[in-house]
């Protein structure tokens, strides 16, 4: 497995309002797919409940209106899919339901094999929505009904945080009366010490190595327990939020929330 740079790009949403699927990062994703024999595509999530092939040619027809001509690779297609993920230069995991997502993941024994991919630099990850939720500690901060049981709420943990995709503010003029976005995260924050970065559609995490930015028109709201939301200025360098919980397993967090729950 070649070494280099580990690089993602962790999308909120590949649809936006006013938007061509995935229009408003085109720069990026071209500069991203430039080289690529072909992109390999996760269409586990099944968004909208389409198969497997059909979201993947609901993918190629996003590129080809985007006038990108790349050749677009089901993993589903592959017999072995783990040598797939190893001699894939870039891989896209897209949005529907996170639980399925993850669910499949453990089912074929991918998890492992994509964090060495990932990690390792060999292969640029992009997800979108769900396949942006996959890449924090673990999968407790999408928006998704659990629609399916995984074997564990961790995943791929390719980031030290959590994500919540489509964050969007509360509106103070709505009539609905239902839990804001930020009532949610504050519920996790009552158990679990790990941080949350909400990120608005029409933006997106940035990963270089290390280095993690803030990019697109919109600002992010991180979410640490015990403190107050903070917003986050597109174009952030946003790297610090790797550093605030130790890089210990969900199990051991969640053990450490049950024990707070039967104490309190």
């Amino acid at each position: 497995m070649s070494q280099g740079v580990k690089r993602m790009f962790l999308i909120s949403s590949s649809k936006v309002h006013g938007c061509k699927p995935l229009e408003f990062i085109k720069p990026q994703l071209v500069e991203a797919l430039e080289g690529k024999p072909y992109l390999l595509f996760i269409p586990f999530a099944r968004a909208g409940g389409l198969t497997h092939d059909q979201y993947t040619d609901k993918v190629r027809g996003f590129l080809q209106d985007l006038d990108i001509n790349i050749t677009v690779k089901g993993i589903h297609e592959f017999d072995d899919m783990k040598q797939a993920l190893k001699e894939a230069k870039i891989l896209f995991t897209g949005g529907g339901n996170t639980f399925l997502l993850l669910n499949q993941l453990y089912k074929y024994d991918l998890i492992q094999t994509i964090q060495d991919v990932v990690n390792s630099g060999s292969c640029f990850y992009m997800g979108a929505s769900a396949g942006s939720n996959i890449t924090g500690i673990s999968v407790q901060n999408t928006n998704d009904m659990p629609i399916i049981h995984p074997p564990s709420f961790e995943s791929l943990n390719l980031v030290n945080f959590n994500i919540n995709p489509h964050y969007i503010d509360a509106d103070p003029n709505s009539k609905h009366k239902g839990e804001t976005r930020e009532d949610r995260i504050n519920e996790f924050h009552v158990l679990n010490s790990i941080p949350v970065f909400g990120i608005r559609e029409g933006a997106w995490l940035e990963v270089v190595g290390d280095k993690i930015t803030l990019r697109g028109e919109y600002k992010g709201r991180l979410f640490q327990q015990g403190k107050e939301p903070q917003e986050i200025e597109t174009g952030s360098d946003v790297s610090f939020i790797n550093k605030i919980v130790e890089n210990v397993t969900v199990s051991a967090k969640l053990a450490n929330a049950q024990k707070h729950m039967i104490q309190n």
